[in-house]
């Protein structure tokens, strides 16, 4: 389409008001367009692979929550600054869009190197025609499967495998993508918890120190977490809490 073309399709909402009110005034009856939409079956194959292809891009798309869900390093990011949250003991504070923006921006960084092997070896030559969607999806099926099988406990793995029944893999490339993802989700989340055990260590001791304080002053209707949460927000600024936990949490994906 055209630069006017597009142009004219942009200002389209625009121009109609005026048109009408211009035929009004010359007494001339206002002609509205005929949208239709409709199926027809295809004449050429190169119709039926274009359907196909529109279908595939659809179902990818609506699946995109769900992969960047499951097949990132999402899950285990936002499960840990959870953990932050209520080991600090704020349970609105960072807001959970606050929590989940930085999820994503954390994911997209510690992602990024698996999305560039994905732009190389597959989009970029997918693009310029130089190969068909099929061995696209396929090449980029390859840097996300290293990426899960890194992060996949051997004993989640074969769980799974077992489960499937599909007899021992001679290697981990004849393992299926379906059995690779539930594997990569129990590892996640696995590890995921075993970080906010450790998050909460420090905190709690905190949290047992004051409430053994003001136990002995005699101050039991006073809450502990009152007082707490002061010294609690104090350790966390003043060991770069932020930075260290971030830091931390990238270093687990290397």
């Amino acid at each position: 389409m055209r630069p006017k073309s597009l142009l004219s399709a942009a200002l389209l909402p625009l121009l109609l008001p005026g048109g009408a009110w211009a035929q009004a005034q010359r007494g001339t009856a206002l002609v509205l367009p005929q949208v239709q939409l409709g199926f027809g079956p295809p004449t050429t194959p190169a119709e039926v692979a274009t359907g196909l292809q529109i279908l595939a891009l659809l179902t990818v798309l609506t699946l995109a929550p769900s992969i960047l869900v499951m097949m990132t390093s999402f899950t285990r990011i936002v499960i840990v600054l959870a953990f932050m949250r209520q080991a600090l003991g704020m349970q609105q504070t960072p807001p959970n869009p606050v929590l989940i923006g930085m999820a994503l921006f954390l994911t997209f960084f510690s992602m990024a190197p698996v999305g560039t092997v994905i732009h190389k070896e597959a989009l970029q030559p997918y693009m310029s025609d130089e190969i068909d969607y099929m061995t696209a999806l396929r090449r980029a099926e390859g840097p996300i499967r290293k990426f899960m099988l890194h992060q996949t406990r051997e004993k989640d793995l074969a769980l799974f495998v077992r489960l499937s029944r599909q007899g021992r893999p001679a290697s981990p490339a004849d393992v299926p993508i379906t059995t690779i993802i539930p594997a990569f989700l129990i590892s996640e989340l696995k590890t995921s918890f075993q970080i906010g055990f450790m998050l909460f260590i420090p905190f709690l001791i905190v949290d047992m120190v004051i409430a053994s304080v003001l136990l002995s002053l005699g101050m039991m209707m006073l809450p502990p977490i009152l007082i707490s949460l002061p010294f609690k927000l104090m350790l966390f600024v003043m060991v770069d809490g932020w930075a260290l936990l971030v830091g931390s949490l990238m270093q687990s994906f290397i």
